[in-house]
């Protein structure tokens, strides 16, 4: 197993690692909508669906994939009334290439996000 962290993408915010590689696959860790100050970027769902795909491709850069690579997403929203919104900006991120996904509501996020996404992927060959 080989651990990912970038300078890229916003500081984790606990004890875990962007992503982890195995057997040719990455699992990235939940990404949310900070910046790289770690602020968040915005209160609008659209504006915070852009910045966790942003974060999560250049995570996936660092592990030696991309987003044409992923293989599963899984879509955490605080409110389910968000899901058409986030999917017209996860829509443009996954036009041609549509990987199996979850999406589901949960009762709370980190920081009290709307979203946070992780994704499997394989590494490019």
């Amino acid at each position: 197993m080989k651990l990912i962290n970038t300078q890229k993408a916003p500081a984790a915010v606990g004890p875990y690692s962007h992503a982890a590689i195995v057997n040719g696959m990455v699992f990235t860790s939940g990404q949310i909508p900070l910046n790289q100050e770690g602020e968040i970027v915005s209160d609008c769902i659209q504006e915070q669906t852009k910045q966790v795909i942003e974060n999560l491709k250049v995570v996936l850069e660092e592990a030696g994939s991309d987003l044409d690579h992923v293989v599963k997403a899984l879509i955490f929203l605080s409110d389910m009334e968000n899901f058409q919104k986030v999917n017209e900006v996860y829509g443009s991120y996954f036009d041609a290439h549509k990987p199996a996904r979850s999406a589901v509501e949960v009762a709370r996020l980190p920081k009290d996000v709307k979203i946070e996404i992780e994704v499997i992927a394989e590494i490019k060959e």
